[in-house]
């Protein structure tokens, strides 16, 4: 499975022989690595070297190391951890702007909602349709009931994201929405007016999925990205 590892980049090389080995599919979730001994003998390195290469993939979430008997490193299914952690700490050391932000989302959001316009099944107008019902309802009760209605406006971007079927743009949608949060607190002021806006908002962007009006769909997702990045810039300043 594995070969003697480059003497001239011996770290490196451990970590990419693994690495590829699980992205080919040749290890899968859930099963295990060789133990320890045999890595040592495949790759023909010290166990410092070996143990140091096993960390680096744990922290990248290609592998899990259980301790304890029985225990090892166990080949982990690929998810949007990494990912979400990385992006929080931009925001969280101000590498991430809210500009930044707003600029990345009007294009996604566009093209997330033309797509699902096109790829919508009946089911998923249906779904949609029903998270649509319940922020409906949070927007009637009035403000003090913000946080279920931008959960649930988080809930049918997300969901948006699923109807086009790309797991690309599942990931991003699940790694901007989990982390948009602290803009929201920070610079979002989400009173009656803004809950009743954005509800607009998010029923003309489903009806045009529902009519299959990509174009549409396209336009009404970047105008509503817009305007609530409009209110938060304005709190901003």
């Amino acid at each position: 499975m594995f070969k003697a590892a480059k003497q001239t980049r011996i770290f490196q090389d451990v970590v990419e022989q693994i690495q590829e080995t699980i992205l080919e599919g040749k290890l899968v979730p859930g099963e295990m690595l060789p133990s320890e001994r045999e890595l040592k003998a495949m790759l023909q390195v010290s166990r410092g070297t070996l143990r140091e290469a096993l960390r680096v993939l744990e922290q990248k979430g290609l592998i899990e190391i259980k301790l304890g008997v029985g225990g090892g490193a166990v080949v982990q299914d690929i998810s949007y951890d990494q990912i979400n952690e990385s992006l929080a700490l931009l925001i969280r050391y101000q590498k991430v702007s809210l500009q930044h932000l707003t600029e990345f989302r009007v294009g996604v959001e566009g093209r997330v909602s033309a797509l699902a316009a096109e790829r919508a099944t009946p089911a998923d107008v249906i779904h949609l349709k029903s998270l649509l019902e319940q922020a409906r309802q949070f927007a009637e009760k009035g403000s003090d009931f913000q946080k279920g209605f931008v959960e649930v406006d988080k809930q049918i971007h997300l969901a948006l994201a699923q109807i086009t079927g790309n797991p690309v743009y599942i990931s991003l949608h699940h790694t901007v929405h989990d982390n948009i949060d602290q803009y929201y607190e920070t610079f979002l002021v989400m009173k009656q007016r803004e809950m009743e806006e954005n509800f607009t908002d998010l029923a003309s962007i489903i009806d045009a999925v529902e009519r299959k009006h990509a174009a549409e769909a396209r336009q009404l997702a970047e105008a509503h990205v817009l305007r609530f990045n409009h209110y938060m810039e304005n709190r901003e300043i």
